[in-house]
C-alpha cells in the first residue's frame, strides 16, 4: 500500500463549507485547531486558578510559572514600561506554545506550520508596533532608521539598510516559526514511514522517531519563546528607539 506523502499532514481541508459570493470562508481543520488551542489556553488558565490556594497545587503552579516566565521576559527586554503590554505578549506566547504542543498529538493539525498563519500573526505585530512607535514619538520615530553616532556621509546607505531590515521583520518572524515546525513534522513523518516498511529492522527508525519527538517538544517551546521574545524586542524598539 502506498505511503501517504509526508506533506499530506499539512493539507488544509474544509470541514464546514461556507461560500459568500466569490469568497471561500469555509471552516477548516486549521480553524478548528486554532479554536481548540484557544479553548485549551482558557481552560488551562481558568481551571488552574479557580481555587487560588495560598499553597498552590501543580496545576496552579504551572499557571503561575507561565505568568512569571512571561513577566520576567517583558521586564528583561522592555523594562517597567512593558507591563502595559503583558496581556498581548502573554496571549501571543500561550497561543503559539499551545498551538505547537497541540500539533504534536497524533492525527492533529499544526497551524503554526503554515506561512499564511504565522505571517498573519507577524504582520499584526509589525503593524501594531509601528503604530505604537509613531504614537509615542511622532515624526521622531524616523530617527530609528539612522543609528546614533553614524557618520553623515554614509547616512543614506545606512537608512536604506535599516528600512529594509525593519520591513523584513514580519517575514523573518513568520518564516522562523513556520519553517521549524514544518521541517520537524516532515522529518518525523519520513522516519515513521520507515518503521512499517522495514519490518523487524524498523526498530532503528523507531528509535529516531522517539528521539525526534522529544526534540520536537523542545523546539515547540523554543519557537514559542523566540516568537515572543522578538515581539518584546520590537516593542522595546518602538518605545525606546535606539
Amino acid at each position: 500500500m502506498a505511503q501517504a506523502s509526508p506533506l499530506a499532514q499539512f493539507e488544509i481541508k474544509p470541514l464546514i463549507p461556507i461560500k459568500l459570493g466569490g469568497l471561500d470562508l469555509s471552516f477548516t481543520n486549521s480553524a478548528l485547531f486554532m479554536t481548540l488551542t484557544l479553548m485549551a489556553v482558557v481552560a488551562f488558565l481558568v481551571l488552574g486558578m479557580r481555587r487560588r490556594a495560598l499553597v498552590p497545587g501543580r496545576w496552579q503552579s504551572m499557571v503561575e510559572l507561565s505568568y512569571g516566565f512571561v513577566g520576567n521576559l517583558i521586564r528583561d527586554t522592555i523594562g517597567p514600561e512593558g507591563r502595559s503590554y503583558f496581556p498581548l505578549v502573554f496571549t501571543i506566547f500561550m497561543f503559539v506554545l499551545f498551538g505547537n504542543m497541540l500539533g504534536m498529538m497524533p492525527y492533529s493539525f499544526t497551524f503554526t506550520s503554515h506561512i499564511a498563519v504565522t505571517f498573519a500573526m507577524a504582520s499584526v505585530i509589525f503593524i501594531g508596533v509601528t503604530i505604537l512607535g509613531f504614537a509615542k514619538h511622532g515624526a521622531h520615530f524616523f530617527s530609528f532608521f539612522l543609528p546614533p553616532g553614524a557618520p553623515m556621509f554614509i547616512a543614506p546607505l545606512l537608512i536604506v539598510i535599516e528600512i529594509i531590515s525593519y520591513l523584513s521583520r514580519p517575514i523573518s518572524l513568520s518564516v522562523r516559526l513556520f519553517a521549524n515546525m514544518l521541517a520537524g513534522h516532515t522529518l518525523l513523518k519520513v522516519f515513521a514511514g520507515f518503521i512499517v516498511s522495514l519490518g523487524a529492522f524498523g526498530v532503528v527508525p523507531l528509535a529516531f522517531v522517539v528521539a525526534l519527538t522529544g526534540l520536537e517538544f523542545v523546539i515547540a517551546f523554543l519557537q514559542a519563546f523566540v516568537f515572543t521574545i522578538l515581539t518584546c524586542l520590537y516593542i522595546n524598539d518602538a518605545l525606546h528607539l535606539h
